[in-house]
């Protein structure tokens, strides 16, 4: 999902889809449309009740009357004041919660995504959506379209007043319309555009600030400061104008209507008047127009006005949608299967094959191959067959970009296998219900994630479990001894992504959180390989108590902390090349033992 996608949806369509976030609060949008016809109707009313105040009872020097029509405004000016009132409560309650429930929804759909959505799409990209875009619908969503209706409606009942009135004077009042309309249209389809670019240069402004903030201490250590001052600088520079082209549009547009407006004010002045002088028109009916004409075109602005944020919502809600519209979920299996409580743990791989990406197949020139002729896949493993048994250790090793990790992923149905089948005690993980599989299948990467919060919200991640568990778990894997020394112990905040706290601390807070879920297979991903020799023997014992009773494969660059592994898998290039135990393998003299002895002389050397 490329984020400069161009978006071509109609406003239609986009409205359809707007409006079905409204349709859970319909009958709360009837009495708010309920409250706008009722302020679009009292508002004209005012002016023909001046009409009525000085034709009928100023000239006639009717003070009664006069009186009766002053309190008559009284109660309009009041039931106008009051229906404003519950009407602005009322949109706004609607739009937020429409945009909480929107919100909702998109946060939904990115946890639901496969890891190969992750890997395509910008993480700022999403964040843009998921916050800026979706708070751009909040004027539509919340009193934009109500209030256009009510304008609308503003603009038929003071149409109606004005010809009841005075037909003639209304016809002239009413020839500003068409070139209003015209001019409202062409503005409109330059405004979508321009907010379309702007919305996409948000999202390319916030990438690249959460990618570099991210990446600050690259950014230092290799002296880019300047360069990658620059590259933001364009990024910013295409940011900052193309908001200056909506500015440029909208600064241009509200002129244009007011000058129309003046025009046709001149226009019923002039015509009316000179009507006055030969006393076919009264000199209530003239005030009267003049004020409906004012509150005709007034209106009209607001629908200029309401065109910024329309187009805006527009543009943002274009990107929402693209967004939704992008499902890379994993499906759920028509018909699961279940496993019977706690698997016994035995993982099963049958000639699997599996690729991120095809490639284009090429001809002799190197050119995209024609015809019916099909792409071949970028296979990262081939034909990888391995049987796991339950308790067993299984342990892969091999170079960099061997396939080692992909396994893990294709077990945990991150991704899934072009050909061949995984199975958990023979059921094929395909077959599982996910939530299923994943609480069988405990994960412990290199880089360990923790959230902001608190040592326990991060090993327990939200489940309500007795702090009795908690200690017993840390103390399992000695986690104790660190938090035990913290001044709020399990209650410690641990800062953003764990800033506050070691490799190897955060590493045995996963242990932890592992432990409590309790899975019947544990995958280890290169779990020691980050921290210094001290803190590994720490960790390595840690290790060995989680994988008690488990299932347990284990990718691990460093051999001497798989030499106990039950069985060995030594990939290259997605293919098993040897499998043994660690003797075995050594014995054999082939690609392990190379790996070994190259790995042993890099530590002897290192000692030297």
């Amino acid at each position: 999902m490329a984020d400069d996608t161009p978006l071509k949806r109609p406003p239609r369509k986009l409205a359809r889809r707007l409006g079905a976030l409204l349709w859970p609060y319909r009958w709360l949008v009837v009495g708010a449309l309920a409250l706008t016809f009722t302020v679009a109707f009292l508002g004209p009313l005012r002016p023909r009740l001046v009409q009525i105040a000085v034709d009928e009872h100023i000239v006639a020097g009717d003070v009664p009357g006069l009186l009766r029509i002053v309190g008559l405004l009284a109660l309009v000016l009041l039931g106008e004041g009051i229906a404003y009132f519950g009407l602005g409560y009322l949109t706004q309650w609607i739009g937020q919660h429409a945009l909480y429930d929107l919100r909702t929804r998109v946060f939904r759909f990115v946890e639901r995504q496969r890891l190969a959505f992750f890997d395509k799409t910008p993480l700022g990209t999403l964040i843009t959506r998921a916050t800026s875009d979706i708070e751009a619908l909040a004027d539509l969503l919340s009193a934009g379209a109500v209030t256009m209706l009510g304008d609308l409606a503003r603009l038929v009942f003071i149409g109606y007043f004005m010809l009841s009135l005075d037909l003639e004077l209304g016809l002239v009042a009413m020839l500003a319309l068409p070139p209003m309309i015209l001019a409202t249209e062409a503005f409109r389809r330059r405004m979508r555009t321009a907010y379309r670019e702007t919305r996409k240069q948000v999202g390319r402004l916030n990438a690249f600030m959460q990618e570099h903030v991210t990446g600050m201490s690259v950014v230092q250590i290799f002296g880019r400061e300047a360069e990658e001052q620059r590259r933001f600088q364009a990024v910013n520079a295409a940011h900052r104008d193309a908001h200056v082209q909506t500015v440029h549009y909208y600064a241009l547009f509200y002129p244009v209507v007011d000058i129309i407006a003046s025009a046709a004010l001149a226009l019923v002045i002039w015509f009316g008047g000179t009507e006055a002088m030969r006393e076919a028109v009264t000199v209530g009916t003239l005030i009267a127009f003049v004020q409906y004409v004012r509150m005709f075109f007034e209106p009209v602005r607001n629908l200029s006005d309401q065109l910024n944020s329309i187009q805006a919502a527009f543009a943002a809600s274009e990107r929402v949608f693209d967004l939704l519209d992008d499902d890379q979920s994993l499906p759920e299996p028509a018909e699961p299967k279940h496993l019977a409580g706690r698997a016994a743990g035995r993982i099963a791989f049958e000639n699997v094959w599996f690729a991120y990406e095809r490639l284009p197949e090429v001809g002799g020139d190197g050119a995209p191959a024609g015809g019916d002729r099909q792409p071949d896949w970028n296979w990262v493993l081939r034909d990888v067959s391995f049987t796991a048994e339950p308790g067993e250790t299984l342990a892969l090793v091999g170079a960099t970009g061997s396939g080692k990790s992909t396994i893990l992923s294709l077990l945990l149905r991150f991704y899934e296998p072009q050909r061949g089948r995984v199975t958990i005690d023979g059921v094929d993980v395909q077959d599982l219900p996910l939530d299923e599989l994943r609480r069988q299948v405990g994960l412990v990467l290199q880089d360990v994630f923790l959230f902001s919060g608190s040592i326990a919200e991060n090993v327990t991640l939200g489940a309500d479990l007795p702090p009795e568990r908690i200690a017993e778990a840390a103390r399992l894997v000695g986690a104790d001894r660190f938090i035990d020394a913290l001044p709020d112990g399990y209650a410690s905040d641990v800062g953003e992504r764990g800033a506050t706290l070691s490799l190897g601390q955060r590493q045995l807070l996963s242990f932890v959180r592992t432990l409590l879920y309790d899975p019947a297979v544990l995958v280890l991903d290169e779990a020691t390989s980050s921290v210094d020799t001290e803190t590994e023997e720490m960790v390595q014992q840690a290790v060995d108590r989680l994988m008690e009773g488990r299932t347990a494969l284990v990718v691990a660059h460093r051999l001497s902390t798989v030499q106990h592994a039950d069985q060995i898998l030594v990939l290259h290039k997605g293919v098993v090349r040897e499998r043994g135990s660690h003797q075995s393998l050594l014995a054999a003299d082939g690609l392990y033992r190379r790996l070994y002895e190259l790995q042993y002389a890099d530590q002897e050397r290192a000692a030297a």
